[in-house]
């Protein structure tokens, strides 16, 4: 039987049992938990057919609070309006650049105090630990700029998003969405010993996201399996979601739940949540977890899904395949070579064990692993193991029940929480070698990766459980499956008195008079101009990768360290994947600064006579081509660096996820899509596109463009499509922050 199933066609849940649906049924999909959570979080009724949604609360991390706030403020903000959380979990490590990154959390402190916000100091905890322990509440809603933002589990529907749906909120508007599809996933079945969250999560990301079977829908746990799982590995599924490139996600709830609540002191947020009889699905994805297998997930993408079985059977072959993917992916600029990675026992060998985060550092996976290590050594070799719980408190119980203890003595290294190694500022490995993680993302250009500069680290994701057999194997890769072990019982006892000392709870109690501490990196939003009537484009990168992420559009990593001064990591946008793209944009954004003083370029003022427009009523702004851009992280830097250097649109053949999509809107991107006939784009090329503000304006959502090249003036088929009332007004002024200063949604 295989682990995942899928079907494409709509499904009614009666009684717990699923049925074929005959036509879709509009009125019984309000039957779902994910609808009836939506509908009392709707604001406000429009004709448009879009949902307009207020959420409960919001949380930010240390790469992303900044912008925010300084959006906010300079938008007519005066104090949080909603419990709003800023943790530091991604730029603790205050070695890179200085004092940038303290001087942030200095900031954010200062932020808190003033606009009564939540502070939760550097290590207390990564930022989802630490919503689940102290936000998360059944049949809330939250809002977070980190994309991984899945409270599902929890019966609370979660969504990530770029910093300007933020800003929305922060200023008391709403969230715009259409209505969106609903997909049951049913589980049924018994986890195998030895089996972990990771594991399921991984098989689901392999069989969901390759075709986008559930992009930008939600997902919908059901089924008699549900009650089998622990809270715990109920999380580690939950938050892989994002990497199916979902909207969201809601379970049932149960007694589970309710213990979870009681245990954190917080029962009154508990309360049952089921589809109503009768609900509806667009779609249907059968877990079985009986069937389930040790995955890893090999580079560059958590969909790269095999079992460690299949993986050991085949290494040469296997590895063959991914190093031809990788490498054509990778444009020559570093080869990758896993086939060093195997022996000549023909094992494969990791030098590198790390389990970490808001997916591994949770307390059972922890559990787990020291149970698998316990009286055993990691050995003396390459492989080192390194494991970072995911908050405060959890840290501190698997100390006080001996867990920690025994990870030690096999010779792990425990670290505070951080979330450092899922972006390349932690626990980088060596060059060439491959280390295996309980984390969420292996892109190509995270985890320390620089291919521009020849390093490539190589990771796959695995479950704790089978990296603790896989260290206690010297490093050679094993399943967890295949080794004897067991566990000692242990309940997870919080300890909420640690955030008590540390953090700052101040929702509700602003202080209009507190001080803002600004440090000499964080500095104010350039000015964006607005669009005018006509628009002309130049090409300065044109990718050709299926999928183009936001670690390439702009790194994380040591990068991170600039992400509250606008201008300084603008200069990193694209630079691990096309170094050339920062000064050909700069070069259009002198061209466009010269126009706007009435002195534009000759050759520029030739090429728009030619094309009969006029240096007076058409923007000339920077674009980058790349077939389906925005895989990963919700952090709007990925958008916002393009407008810093005079970024005006995006083309694609499709956004590879609506939180990219959004970003680009609110920096004032336009979101072109192209039809994938159209001949190839080149980095040489300008595209004219007239009349681009009243259309946008009047909602046009098709555009006659005129390519120009070497060869010649071409035409060009441009659509933009779904844009809400607000969206178009927000492009035509340039971006977010314009359309605030302009006054409106006053």
């Amino acid at each position: 039987m295989p682990m995942i199933e899928r079907k494409a066609s709509g499904v009614y849940l009666n009684s717990g049992i699923p049925a074929d649906a005959p036509a879709f049924d509009r009125a019984a999909r309000e039957k779902t938990m994910a609808y009836r959570i939506l509908r009392a979080h709707e604001k406000k009724k429009s004709a448009d057919g879009r949902m307009h949604i207020g959420f409960d609360a919001m949380i930010s991390h240390d790469i992303t609070y900044v912008g925010i706030i300084q959006t906010a403020r300079a938008s007519g903000m005066k104090e949080f309006p909603i419990p709003y959380a800023l943790t530091n979990c991604h730029n603790s490590l205050c070695a890179v650049g200085g004092t940038i990154n303290e001087d942030d959390h200095a900031f954010g402190l200062s932020a808190a105090k003033k606009y009564g916000g939540i502070y939760v100091p550097a290590n207390q905890a990564v930022i989802h630990q630490f919503a689940r322990e102290m936000l998360a509440g059944c049949g809330k809603m939250i809002l977070g700029s980190d994309s991984h933002t899945r409270y599902g589990c929890y019966g609370a529907l979660a969504v990530g998003e770029g910093g300007g749906e933020l800003v929305k909120q922060l200023l008391k508007n709403t969230w715009d969405i259409d209505e969106p599809e609903v997909v049951l996933v049913y589980v049924k079945g018994n986890v195998p010993h030895g089996i972990g969250p990771h594991d399921v999560a991984i098989a689901m990301v392999g069989a969901l996201f390759p075709d986008g079977f559930v992009k930008n829908r939600i997902l919908e746990f059901a089924g008699p399996g549900v009650g089998n799982l622990s809270m715990d590995f109920r999380t580690g599924i939950d938050v892989m979601t994002t990497e199916t490139s979902c909207l969201s996600s809601i379970w049932v709830t149960d007694e589970t739940v309710r213990r979870f609540y009681e245990n954190v002191g917080r029962p009154e947020d508990f309360k049952e949540l089921m589809p109503l009889d009768g609900a509806y699905y667009d779609a249907m994805v059968t877990v079985d977890l009986d069937c389930m297998e040790s995955m890893i997930a090999l580079p560059f993408h958590p969909s790269k899904a095999y079992s460690i079985h299949e993986l050991q059977k085949d290494p040469h072959g296997i590895f063959a395949d991914i190093e031809t993917e990788c490498n054509k992916a990778l444009g020559g600029k570093v080869k990758l070579d896993l086939s060093r990675c195997i022996d000549d026992k023909g094992r494969v060998c990791c030098d590198q064990g790390v389990i970490v985060g808001c997916a591994g550092g949770m307390y059972e996976n922890i559990l787990e692993a020291a149970a698998i290590l316990k009286g055993k050594s990691i050995g003396n070799g390459y492989f080192d193991l390194s494991v970072y719980p995911s908050s405060a408190p959890v840290n501190l119980a698997v100390m006080k029940d001996g867990i920690a203890a025994d990870l030690i003595d096999a010779g792990a290294v425990m670290k505070p929480c951080f979330c450092g190694p899922c972006f390349g500022a932690g626990d980088t490995p060596a060059n060439g070698t491959l280390s295996v993680r309980h984390a969420t993302r292996n892109f190509a250009n995270r985890e320390g990766s620089k291919p521009a500069a020849g390093q490539i680290a190589s990771v796959a994701l695995m479950d704790a459980r089978s990296i603790a057999a896989t260290a206690a194997n010297g490093g050679v890769l094993t399943a967890a499956t295949d080794v004897d072990y067991s566990v000692e019982k242990h309940e997870y006892v919080y300890s909420g008195g640690i955030y008590e000392k540390r953090c700052w709870f101040g929702f509700g109690k602003a202080d209009p008079s507190a001080e803002l501490r600004f440090g000499p990196n964080i500095r104010d939003w350039p000015k964006m101009p607005a669009l005018e009537n006509d628009l002309l484009l130049r090409l300065c990168a044109v990718i050709d990768d299926p999928v183009t992420t936001t670690d390439e559009l702009i790194p994380s990593g040591e990068t991170s360290s600039y992400r509250s001064n606008p201008e300084a990591l603008s200069e990193f946008a694209l630079s691990r994947r096309v170094p050339e793209y920062v000064g050909r944009s700069k070069a259009v954004r002198a061209m466009e600064e010269a126009r706007e003083k009435g002195a534009a370029d000759p050759a520029l003022m030739k090429m728009l006579e030619d094309l009969g427009a006029s240096a007076g009523n058409t923007t000339v702004g920077s674009c980058i081509f790349a077939r389906k851009p925005g895989d990963g992280s919700a952090r709007e830097q990925a958008a916002s660096c393009q407008k810093v250097l005079g970024g005006f649109a995006n083309i694609c053949f499709e956004y590879a996820t609506k939180r990219y999509r959004s970003n680009c809107i609110n920096w004032g991107l336009i979101p072109f899509t192209v039809d994938e006939d159209v001949p190839v784009f080149s980095d040489d090329e300008w595209i004219f596109v007239p009349g681009v503000r009243d259309g946008i304006l009047n909602g046009k959502e098709e555009f006659d463009a005129v390519r120009i090249s070497a060869a010649g003036k071409t035409p060009l088929k441009l659509h933009c499509r779904g844009l809400s009332a607000a969206e178009r007004r927000i492009l035509a002024e340039g971006c977010l922050m314009n359309y605030y200063a302009a006054g409106y949604e006053e």
